[in-house]
């Protein structure tokens, strides 16, 4: 599936970014559209806004962070082996994404590039820090973070989590670690249940507003506390669904499926940001400013746009070596006019 070496692609990581995409576009057209919220129980709307906060709110948004502290990892290394210094185009590169978040939060309350490029700040130095108290950190930091219920927080021990996955080479000549990846994954999998059985517990009956509140006592309602388990609960399975998805992928005909989905992880910022053009503009065209956008409507929305993107990211990468914005983010980290039409390398 891969080649065996950090100075080549690591086909799986684009797999991984382009499942995540699948999952982050469901939760942030909530907020873009301002989707109408149920008001009876046992609807197909109430069903899928209880589904959503089960199995995708804060899970895909795990990976991505995590897959971020991953790139990192390989950014940097791979100057290294290279007798460069990654440090100072891996700064431009945290820079000009800051500036994509910034301009990209306009328009997208849930916007996470920027959060991104701030805990990339505070990660750099741990490059330079032994794996295993990378790893300590970080599971401390997420166990921390995880039972305060605060999502954004989590952002931090995901990256250096996936600093520390990388400094382990998790990624690396996966079809000789089978074994190990289907133990990972089968624990996950037992805690995710268990997970997902205590946030089902907490389930309110009635539909409800998407959003952590804390009265004047410091209590909750039950939907608070629904959510906040949820985010919670959230990196453990986003954990499962990651060792799944190597697991399938050690598979010659799954891989050969899903390979729509390696292209579409190939141009993942584009696309992500992409993501938000296609709602704002479908949101406009098809449905009225006064028109109520309901849970499942959304979800036709985001089907459409899977489609739309997967079709261009399969055509774009037959002409081109990466995605448009992908070219201009790697102009200013490395300072230099990148190749950017395949036939132009031959």
């Amino acid at each position: 599936m891969e080649k065996n070496t950090i100075n080549t692609r690591i086909e799986s990581l684009d797999y991984i970014r382009g499942f995540a995409l699948l999952g982050i576009i469901l939760v942030n057209i909530l907020a873009l559209l301002d989707i109408n919220i149920p008001t009876e129980s046992n609807t197909l709307n109430a069903n899928y806004q209880q589904f959503l906060y089960l199995f995708v709110e804060g899970r895909f948004y795990s990976m991505f962070s995590f897959l971020f502290g991953v790139g990192f990892y390989i950014f940097i290394t791979r100057a290294k082996e290279k007798g460069e210094n990654g440090y100072v185009p891996f700064l431009r590169r945290l820079i000009i994404l800051l500036v994509f978040g910034a301009i990209h939060s306009i328009f997208q309350p849930g916007e996470a590039l920027k959060y991104y490029a701030i805990c990339g700040f505070i990660v750099m130095p741990f490059y330079k820090v032994n794996k295993h108290i990378n790893l300590a950190i970080g599971i401390i930091l997420l166990i921390w973070f995880g039972f305060m219920g605060e999502k954004l927080l989590l952002t931090l021990p995901l990256i250096l989590l996936g600093l520390s996955a990388g400094q382990y080479r998790v990624f690396e000549n996966l079809s000789q670690k089978t074994k190990k990846i289907f133990v990972f994954t089968v624990v996950t999998f037992f805690l995710s249940l268990f997970g997902l059985v205590v946030q089902y517990s907490l389930i309110p009956q009635s539909p409800f507003q998407n959003m952590i509140l804390y009265a004047e006592d410091g209590s909750m309602d039950q939907a608070s506390k629904f959510l906040k388990m949820g985010v919670t609960v959230g990196p453990i399975i986003s954990a499962f669904y990651v060792g799944l998805l190597l697991l399938l992928l050690q598979k010659k005909m799954v891989r050969i499926l899903l390979s729509p989905l390696k292209y579409y992880g190939r141009m993942v910022l584009t696309n992500y940001l992409g993501q938000t053009a296609l709602i704002l503009l479908v949101g406009n065209l098809l449905f009225k400013s006064d028109s109520v956008i309901t849970y499942m409507q959304s979800l036709y929305i985001c089907l459409a746009i899977y489609v739309i993107q997967i079709v261009f990211s399969l055509i774009w990468l037959r002409l081109f070596r990466m995605g448009p914005l992908e070219w201009i983010w790697r102009i200013i980290t490395y300072w230099k006019i990148s190749p950017f039409l395949i036939k132009s390398e031959r």
